[in-house]
Parts: C-alpha cells; structure tokens; sequence
C-alpha cells in the first residue's frame, strides 16, 4: 500500500542518494545522516554533531510528532538518508517521511500470516543501495524500494505457526543483510542467517543451538537441544578490521526448568563472533551457562577502541541482562573485566576463565527463590551508549529489584508447537509493579542512567529515575546525553556527571533507542513515546 510516494518526491522532498556499504562503514564521516540501527557498524550511538550543546540544549523546541496508526510497543530507532527518515509502523509497515518536516512521502504495510501474539513489534530497518531491509512478525525478510515503498522480494526465514518472528533491525555487512530469530519462550531452535541483499536467497545460517556433530552440542544432554531456545531480538555489530559479526543469543528452553535441559545449553546467553562472508564460528562467551533466570544476552554488542591497561585494545562492551557489566577482547574473545552493575546474588566472582561463579541454592524452586537482579535483568534489550569523548559507557539500569523464580509446570514443561513452552514462573518487584498480583513494590527498588568507567567497571554516576525505564540512551559529541522514562519525559544530561540540562513531557514512556541527525545545517534529535515519533531542534534565534 502506497502513500502518493512519487508524487511526494516530485514536489520537492529530498532525492536519495545510494547508500553503499562503504558509507555504512564510514558513518563517522557523515554524522547528518543515521544509516544503521546503532548508529554506526560499533554500537556506540554516539554522534558526533555538535550543534546542540550543554549551553544551548535547553532551548530545544518541537518542531513535528509523526503519529503512528497503530498503538503497539512503538521500539524502533529510525534510519535517517539524505533527509529522508525512515521507521516502522508496527507490526509490519514501513514509513517514509520529510525528516525536515515530519511529512510522510510514502508508507508500506506487509500482512503477516500467523504470528505469534507476542509478535506486535519491530526496532527498525536496515538498507543498501536503495533497498531496504525489514524483519516480519511472522518470520520473513523482506525488501522495500525505498523511492517509493515499493516490495522487491519477500522470503520466509521460519515458520511462524512454529513460533518464529523476527523483531530486530537486520544488518547489513557487504552484499548480505543478516538477521536472528526470536521466539525462546515458543520452544524454537534458533538461528543466525544471512541473505542475497538482490535476491534474498539464504547465503548461510549458524544454529545457536548447535545440533548433533556441531561444536557445542556435546553441552546439551538427549533430545533437549530441539526445542533449546537461544533466540536472538537484538541487532549485532561488525567490525571491519578482523571482519566479524557479533551477535547477542538469548535464553535456553524451558526458560525457569534447567532440569530438563542438563549442561551448559551453548550458546545460549551467549555472545557468538561469526564470519559475516560464511557464518562460521570464530569465537563465543558464554554469559550465563546453563541460565535458570530468562537473563538472555541479547544487548547490542558496543564496540571501543580503548587503551587498556597501558597499550591500545579493540574491545567489546556489554552491560548484561545478568546484572554484570563485561569487557571481552573483540578480536579473540578474551574475557577481561567481568563487574555487577547492580545488585547480583545468583554469582559470585568469576574463576580463571572468566567463567562465572555460581552461588550454591541460587536457582528456582517450586516454593520460588528471590534472586537479584529479577527476571527483566539489570538491565535489557534497550540500546546503551559509548561515548569516545568522555570514555564512559552509559545504560539503564534497574537497581536493587528481584524475582521469585518458581519452577514447576506453570506455563508448559511439556513442548507443542505454537505454544509456550517455560518450565515455571517468575514473579517480579519492582519500584512500580504493574501485576496486580505481584508482592508489594520494593522501595529501595529503582532505574537509573547509569555512567560505567569501562577500565574498572566502577560506576561513574546515576541519575536516578522515578521508575524503571526501557528507554534507550544516546549520547553526542558536545557531551550531551539523551534518554527518557516511563514518566513520558525526554531527558537531557550533562554526559560528564549526570546533571540534568533539560527535560521535556512527552505524554507516555520511550521504549526505544534517542537519534540524531541533520538537514540543511541543523542539528535534530528524535525519541519515540507512545506510539508517536517526536523531533526536536534548536530555535532559530538559538542556532
């Protein structure tokens, strides 16, 4: 379904210029633009236009809102091409608008077949050339013109009766866009592929749960690594230098039951560097052996160019669903520095190996055990920022609140196709809770903007928040730090030491990543709340 696309385009909206893969790479080089989820191929969300400053950012003004036609978890972060602002519609359109003005040139909508009910919502797109790229509810990549919205090819990744969607923004390395599939809590067997950018025909695929023959699968006892899990809901990075793909895998299946899943489930809760040319294994760190807790690791890799210490390291960062912030050696996967970010009571140190300590008893029960941090993590799938100015890492945390994990039949032990398939119960306080049937909420619980010092894991400084938040962070170059919380307020920080600059009330929380980006000179920063995409910039008289 088409909006007048070309009409539009005729009148005067900005003409798109192609967008090879060298520009992706060299985003730094074009900071107007926002040409991959992150940001740039290293995660950091980190822009380096200026124009904005922590003199100035309190004279930001909204200048258009874009509201969506749907009311679903509005979670994607927009592309930004020459002026033209790409995003979603959820659960599987696709928008083009002035991002100038907020106009829409065109719009496309993909009806999916069967998708899980869970399945309302996507976090973006990628593109190449003048295509772009978009995972579906239903499991299937598919390709848009992005002149006109126009579909180029259509092909099915997984079967979504089984279980399988795909809510993240593809990646594109080279001539392949590369995607995951989510649906742990349906009992899939995940996987990583990659597509044809021209055709969509399937280039290659790695099994996250490896099967009979494949390295780790001796880490799975019987038949358990069918329905194993290991989803992956959250875009990868790709480093040009060693030329690797990294990518975040979530939880083993059953979720809360690991008596019916002995071992360490590789390469669940796992972090896998694949070649981006064949799919083949280089390396992996397992966050979280045999989790219990439905922790995940599906935090976008954040890559760094650090001095470490004495000598310059190329390093990847990762502030863990587990509550532990790492720094693993992105060439090799040497584990570094392993630091709780929040309380943590299910481990306790890590041994030689970087393999974390677990304490005795800390699992579920049918009785339920509290551990910390609870099911949502320390932290979640919302992006983080790495700043290479101020050289702190910055995320959402959600401090001192727990779970009662219960182990029983609640939820399915038993597998069938379709359904969910979660060995137990988690039961969750937090500062807010919003389950009528939860225990009270825990007043010493709260979320925070959290600075982290990656040379030591140490926290920097909190801003310290009214409730928890799924807001993502962005942070820029004149030391400015944007996010958000459920309160529905846009925030502006001194990225420094966290005081706050600005705010502004946007009616309803953020659940996606802050943008940046500029047309014709000026500087503009985006957030979505609600089901709305809102766009700020400086006053005239303040540029």
């Amino acid at each position: 379904m088409l909006s007048h696309g070309w009409l539009f385009i005729l009148i005067g909206a900005p003409l798109l210029a192609q967008v090879s893969f060298d520009r992706i790479l060299g985003a730094a080089k074009e900071p107007q633009n926002w040409l991959t989820y992150s940001g740039s191929m290293m995660s950091q969300r980190h822009s380096s236009l200026t124009q904005i400053t922590r003199d100035n950012v309190k004279n930001l003004e909204l200048q258009w809102v874009w509201q969506s036609r749907t009311i679903d978890k509005f979670e994607a972060t927009p592309l930004v091409v020459d002026g033209v602002l790409f995003t979603v519609q959820n659960p599987n359109g696709v928008v083009a608008l002035n991002a100038a003005t907020g106009k829409a040139l065109w719009t496309s909508t993909y009806t999916a077949k069967d998708p899980r009910p869970t399945a309302r919502h996507s976090r973006g797109l990628a593109i190449l050339g003048n295509t772009l790229f978009l995972g579906t509810t239903d499991a299937h990549v598919i390709a848009i013109d992005a002149k006109n919205g126009t579909l180029l090819w259509n092909t099915e990744v997984a079967k979504g009766a089984a279980g399988y969607y795909i809510s993240h923004a593809p990646l594109v390395v080279k001539d392949k866009v590369i995607v995951g599939t989510a649906g742990g809590e349906y009992g899939i067997r995940g996987f990583i592929a990659a597509y044809d950018t021209k055709t969509g025909k399937e280039a290659w695929r790695f099994n996250t749960i490896p099967g009979p023959g494949e390295p780790g699968h001796e880490t799975w006892t019987g038949d358990a690594w069918i329905h194993g899990g290991g989803s992956v809901w959250n875009t990868g990075s790709y480093d040009s230098d060693s030329n690797l793909t990294y990518w975040g895998v979530g939880n083993p299946g059953p979720d809360w039951n690991g008596d019916l899943r002995p071992g360490d489930n590789l390469y669940t809760c796992s972090v896998v560097a694949l070649d981006p040319d064949t799919g083949k294994l280089k390396w992996y760190y397992q966050f979280s052996p045999h989790d219990e807790f439905d922790f995940d690791s599906v935090q976008v890799p954040v890559l760094a160019n650090i001095e470490w210490q004495g000598r310059p390291r190329k390093v990847m960062l990762w502030g863990n669903r587990n509550g532990v912030f790492y720094v693993l050696d992105r060439t090799t996967g040497q584990f570094l520095l392993g630091k709780p970010f929040v309380k943590v009571t299910w481990m306790n140190g890590f041994d030689e190996r970087g393999r974390p300590v677990k304490v005795p008893g800390m699992i579920p029960s049918e009785k339920g055990t509290k551990i910390y941090p609870g099911n949502q993590g320390g932290t979640n799938w919302y992006p983080p920022s790495y700043s290479p100015k101020t050289g702190l890492f910055y995320l959402q945390a959600w401090d001192n609140y727990y779970s009662m994990f219960i182990k029983g039949e609640k939820g399915g032990s038993e597998y069938a196709e379709g359904k969910m398939y979660l060995g137990g119960n988690a039961t969750s306080v937090m500062p807010f809770s919003r389950d009528p049937q939860a225990p009270p909420p825990q007043p010493e619980a709260f979320g925070a903007i959290r600075a982290i010092d990656p040379q030591t894991g140490e926290k920097k400084w909190d801003f310290k928040l009214g409730d928890v938040s799924e807001a993502g962070i962005l942070t820029t170059a004149s030391d400015l730090l944007f996010s958000a919380g459920r309160d529905g307020d846009f925030l502006a920080l001194d990225a420094r030491n966290g005081s706050l600059l600005w705010k502004a009330t946007l009616g309803s929380y953020s659940n996606a990543g802050p943008m940046s980006y500029s047309v014709g000179g000026r500087q503009y920063v985006a957030v979505t709340s609600g089901s709305s995409l809102f766009s700020f910039a400086l006053g005239n008289r303040n540029r």
